[in-house]
């Protein structure tokens, strides 16, 4: 497609269907990924004798909130579940990347899922088309290094081979780090700091990104949240080491995000990042990051998070066995784009249907703020 093909006075690239492109060897590559992850899962359900997530497996923490969009959005902000101003319940989930329970002290990736109810509207899964969930997945790191379904299948591979290293993760999380960074090297991008020296950056205070495009309406963008509120702003790059000193290694950030709300209310915004230029911001390589000189992020929406227990036994159990997030949880206006996407299309799912199954907890995507446990 060409860049000119359609765009807005702005300047942004307009969405249509040839945006993205097969890659050569796509379906069997995904496969093959799918196949591993699968043997994976069956292997992490015989280590715990409970079936685990294949990605973000720690929860740290299981928070109620709500998403307010912003009123009197541009036009090509106000786009999808953003066209309106309104206030939707919201579920968020805190996590740790790898598909494992590792102790806190460890440096990973975090996530922050956001789980937006009361959405109307068909949805992008012909299974789900009545339901009322749009799921945002977001990681503390702007990329996903291994940025194609060949790189992700070669780092799953690995995965496979070393299940039964004890230091696994730490050096798949290692290598996918490097390759970001030669990547990034190679265009002569500046890095974000990262969240990899242990124990890392404190959990509240990130700034998490979508990584991987979405359609964003009739545009294409990525999407992220970060601090708003002074309290969870003065926590952005705060290194966490004394706080690891004062708690239990293995589930510091667990009492961080708990202990932080028993009386505290943070408030974070969401912001869009549309696309101008598809060579210096690809779809189809997650592993270049889109740079904010080329095109910044754009208030949309406020999430408002109110003192609450966040761990509560019954908050477990429903964040870990009966909660679904799923980027492929959502409106046509906001479907993943990219081949790395694709293929986690069928990863969620098939690793997604063996949790449940093997939990013998049912899958239900919620469709009140009040199936949320106290």
């Amino acid at each position: 497609m060409e860049e000119s093909e359609s765009p807005n006075p702005n300047g942004y690239i307009r969405y249509s269907d040839d945006i993205e492109v097969k890659q050569p060897n796509e379906d069997e590559d995904s496969r093959a990924v799918v196949e591993s992850m699968a043997r994976v899962n069956k292997i992490m359900f015989e280590r715990y004798r409970h079936a685990i997530r294949d990605a973000h497996a720690k929860n740290h923490g299981i928070l109620r909130g709500e998403l307010e969009v912003y009123d009197n959005l541009p036009e090509h902000l106000a786009q999808g579940l953003f066209k309106q101003p309104k206030k939707y319940p919201v579920i968020i989930r805190f996590s740790t990347a790898p598909g494992m329970i590792e102790p806190d002290k460890k440096s990973s990736q975090r996530g922050m899922a956001i789980k937006i109810i009361g959405v109307e509207g068909e949805k992008f899964l012909p299974e789900e088309k009545n339901e009322l969930t749009q799921d945002f997945l977001l990681v503390n790191y702007p990329i996903i290094p291994t940025g194609t379904v060949k790189d992700y299948l070669d780092q799953q591979k690995k995965i496979e081979d070393y299940i039964n290293t004890p230091d696994l993760f730490q050096t798949v999380q290692g290598a996918m780090l490097v390759a970001g960074r030669k990547i990034k090297n190679l265009l002569g991008q500046e890095e974000e700091p990262n969240n990899f020296s242990t124990p890392g950056s404190h959990i509240l205070g990130d700034r998490y990104f979508s990584m991987a495009a979405i359609r964003y309406g009739d545009y294409v963008a990525k999407i992220s949240i970060g601090p708003k509120s002074e309290n969870v702003a003065a926590l952005h790059g705060k290194d966490m080491d004394e706080q690891l000193q004062k708690d239990e290694p293995e589930s510091f950030l667990t009492t961080i995000v708990k202990n932080f709300f028993k009386d505290q209310t943070a408030v974070y915004e969401l912001s869009a990042q549309l696309c101008k230029d598809l060579k210096k911001m690809p779809v189809e390589d997650g592993s270049v990051q889109w740079m904010e000189e080329d095109s910044p992020y754009q208030p949309i929406a406020s999430l408002t998070i109110l003192p609450q227990d966040t761990f509560s036994p019954q908050r477990r159990v429903y964040g870990d066995d009966v909660l679904s997030y799923n980027p492929f949880h959502c409106l046509p206006a906001h479907r993943p784009l990219g081949n790395i996407m694709r293929v986690r299309r069928l990863a969620y799912e098939t690793s997604s249907k063996y949790r449940h199954h093997m939990n013998a907890a049912p899958r239900v995507e919620p469709r009140s703020i009040d199936e949320l446990p106290d």
